[in-house]
């Protein structure tokens, strides 16, 4: 039993996340390949920034410091809120805890 072009636009669109047509299909998966990409460098940066915050701990600490800048902290609050708005705050408030305490 063959599939009529209405049910194959409907099973392409169905694989493709929604989209009507092959072409459509072909530039979701393209941009999905990219975001995944993107994710990817997200992902290897935070992880440097991370290693770089705990040469900064350790420094502070081996001179008799604390662990944490709370002022420091705020200010990389501020700029993440700037440039990207009261959500940048939430992701900025992650990166920091993700960046604490790996001492």
């Amino acid at each position: 039993m063959s599939m009529t072009q209405t049910e194959t636009e409907t099973s392409a669109a169905a694989a493709a996340g929604g989209a009507r047509t092959d072409e459509a299909a072909t530039l979701i998966t393209g941009a999905r390949e990219r975001i995944d990409a993107l994710d990817d460098r997200i992902i290897g940066l935070i992880q440097e920034r991370m290693a770089v915050s705990a040469v900064i701990q350790e420094s502070r600490i081996a001179s008799g410091g604390r662990r944490v800048n709370l002022n420091r902290e705020m200010e990389v609050l501020a700029h993440y809120r700037d440039a990207l708005g009261k959500p940048g705050t939430a992701l900025a408030m992650t990166m920091l805890e993700l960046c604490r305490g790996r001492i």
